[in-house]
């Protein structure tokens, strides 16, 4: 997914001269298609992450389209207060790009988790949150925000995920996309973590279960109107995602759900409310939070009694 960024990027550029990216000193040589577009096109700002933010406010209010890019702690947590302040507050149409989603850098520890990012930034007035779960969807949202008159955050995997969707998607912001159909329970998804939600459909239909997966590529705004058409038919909600259980999709769809009656139970798959201290890959640590398909499957049928 980072090389389809860089090459999504480089596209933009070149039909757009008002577009920016700015580094936080890393993925040097994986912008080198933006540099030929025209040095004016890329700025490494170093590993001062806040004060990038506000270079690429500035940038905006002068008529720019900054798109800030490194690794997704660091350009959300780091520097919540210069997005909060810098770009919310002035409505500065910047769009933040945080690279390895989730737990993609599970094998670096806890400070490169990046399972707090959706939920702080869902607080914001002015944000719009994406959470894309394949290329496609990437290069949607990426278009969608840069049309957007205002700021956005998008989180991106490096692991090399694979589509979900046959070509480009004709992304709308708001709007969820239903990847497959089904009646029993419905699977709603946001970001990489897709493939193991469809392998969760595969291991329930055995059980002979109808799952229904949705992708919900932007987690604010929330598409309610894709839940209050859909919901009252399923049996169990189940978000997934790679994410805190607070604030993430699953805190925004049970806020949905907090002002709706006769709406089925939902089930949230995501991090604990804790730390991992143990080092391994991304697989690896899916499974320590019960976010591998066997555990989310058996989680659910569990709640199903």
């Amino acid at each position: 997914m980072r090389n389809a960024f860089a090459k999504e990027v480089t596209r933009l550029a070149s039909a757009d001269e008002r577009v920016v990216l700015l580094s936080g000193d890393i993925g040097n040589n994986l912008f080198e298609g933006v540099k030929k577009v025209g040095s004016r096109h890329f700025l490494n700002c170093g590993i001062a992450e806040a004060n990038m933010i506000g270079v690429a406010a500035g940038m905006a209010m002068s008529g720019l389209r900054p798109i800030v890019y490194t690794i997704a702690p660091f350009t959300t947590t780091r520097c919540f207060e210069q997005i909060r302040v810098d770009l919310c507050y002035h409505e500065a149409p910047v769009i933040i790009v945080g690279t390895g989603a989730g737990l993609s850098y599970a094998e670096l520890g806890p400070t490169h988790h990046s399972l707090e990012d959706l939920a702080i930034l869902r607080t914001l007035p002015n944000m719009t949150v994406f959470a894309p779960c394949d290329i496609g969807e990437m290069v949607g949202c990426m278009r969608a925000a840069l049309a957007h008159d205002g700021p956005s955050y998008i989180r991106i995997g490096k692991k090399g995920e694979p589509d979900i969707h046959p070509g480009e998607v004709d992304l709308v912001i708001g709007k969820a996309i239903e990847v497959q159909e089904g009646h029993d329970v419905a699977l709603l998804v946001s970001g990489t973590i897709m493939p193991v939600a469809l392998a969760v459909s595969a291991i329930l239909k055995e059980q002979g279960l109808s799952v229904a997966v949705t992708s919900f590529p932007t987690v604010k705004p929330l598409d309610t109107d894709y839940l209050e058409q859909t919901a009252s038919g399923f049996r169990l909600l189940v978000t997934i995602e790679e994410h805190g259980r607070i604030g993430g999709l699953g805190g925004a769809v049970s806020e949905w759900r907090a002002g709706i009656r006769n709406a089925p139970p939902v089930l949230l798959c995501g991090t604990r409310d804790e730390f991992l201290h143990v080092i391994g890959d991304q697989d690896y640590a899916r499974s320590l939070y019960m976010l591998s398909a066997d555990k989310i499957a058996a989680t659910i049928l569990e709640k199903l009694g």
